[in-house]
């Protein structure tokens, strides 16, 4: 087999499983928010960079989009009209902090915010919530949820393609982009973790024994 033959070869097979592949994993996590769905985004971006065919890095971007939409679209769907259990699942993963700034800035901004909530490590499940609250219909969220996994994929996407760039092996690139992805996806855990952190009060020196 020569290296042309090769190369035609893995691309083929990397668009027959790699494509459904993403959409599926990105889509279901999206509504179970479990799989680190950013990460493989700029995972396929890396091996889309490395393949250096005219259509697999828009072809990333589409798939990841419209997975994405869809995930976002079967969780609106599922908490405003399928079960109460799914509107109690997004509450129980929105702190009220977040969810009472998600109301004012959507109240004050609209659609935009979707958009920036995209974009920022768990801000997509309050801004989705505080929609629900406001009352939006599905229609309404879908359209304006649409900017919002197109700017979501495109992030992701360049961080993979930014990977590619700084390495020439594959697999070092895909290593790099997962651990960042993953880390980033961590920090408002982290944040939380630390807030939540019982402080143990100063001791009061007048409660202390003299000898």
């Amino acid at each position: 087999m020569t290296g042309a033959t090769y190369a035609a070869a893995a691309t083929n097979a990397h668009q027959a499983v790699g494509y459904p592949t993403l959409f599926a994993m990105v889509a279901v996590g999206a509504v179970v928010p479990v799989i680190p769905t950013g990460a493989l985004v700029s995972a396929a971006g890396v091996v889309a960079w490395h393949l250096a065919t005219p259509w697999d890095l828009p072809l990333v971007l589409v798939v990841a989009s419209i997975a994405a939409l869809v995930g976002d679209t079967v969780l609106y769907w599922l908490a405003s009209r399928g079960s109460g259990r799914w509107l109690e699942w997004l509450r129980a993963r929105a702190d009220l902090p977040r969810l009472e700034t998600a109301q004012r800035k959507l109240a004050e901004n609209g659609t935009a915010v979707l958009v920036v909530s995209r974009l920022i490590p768990a801000g997509r499940i309050p801004v989705m919530l505080a929609c629900l609250i406001a009352g939006w219909p599905l229609r309404r969220f879908i359209r304006a949820d649409i900017g919002a996994a197109l700017a979501w994929s495109a992030a992701y996407l360049a961080i993979g393609v930014l990977g590619g760039v700084l390495f020439a092996e594959p697999w070092q690139g895909l290593l790099a982009v997962i651990i960042l992805a993953l880390v980033t996806a961590s920090i408002p855990n982290i944040w939380r973790w630390t807030r939540s952190r019982p402080t143990r009060p100063a001791p009061d020196p007048h409660d202390a024994n003299v000898a």
